[in-house]
């Protein structure tokens, strides 16, 4: 490959990425003033945000359909613990987990957005961790 090509393709590229970045802004703005008027603006912020998280996950989902397993190890996989699985699972399919982490990112705003004493709880108790630590 010559150099001109290499270029032509980064150009290339770099208009997609650039396009697709223009779209998601776009739709994004278009659910938001949708959901808007039913929601209010947090909840057309959480309607956006979920609407991303459920695309991202479709979109690893697609990518990763396709992908053989992997030959198991020796060990059962019955002795393994839940985290042990997790971690497993997210070595072999890593857009899967990062869309579940997506997923459970947006869920977690949209609990936050809405009970706002689940934030206070939280920096309380951090708050006194923080204070527990400095005594010592």
């Amino acid at each position: 490959m010559n150099l001109r090509r290499i270029l032509n393709l980064a150009a290339a590229f770099a208009a997609v990425a650039t396009s697709a970045a223009v779209v998601i802004v776009a739709a994004s703005f278009a659910v938001y003033a949708l959901a808007k008027s039913y929601l209010g603006e947090a909840g057309a912020a959480a309607m956006v945000a979920g609407v991303f998280a459920l695309i991202a996950v479709i979109i690893a989902w697609l990518a990763t359909r396709k992908v053989v397993p992997k030959a198991k190890r020796g060990g059962k996989l019955d002795d393994a613990t839940l985290t042990d699985r997790l971690v497993d699972m997210a070595k072999e399919r890593p857009m899967v987990a990062l869309g579940a982490a997506a997923v459970a990112a947006a869920a977690a705003s949209v609990v936050l957005i809405r009970n706002p004493a689940v934030i206070t709880a939280v920096l309380s108790a951090f708050m006194a961790g923080k204070a527990s630590k400095s005594g010592k």
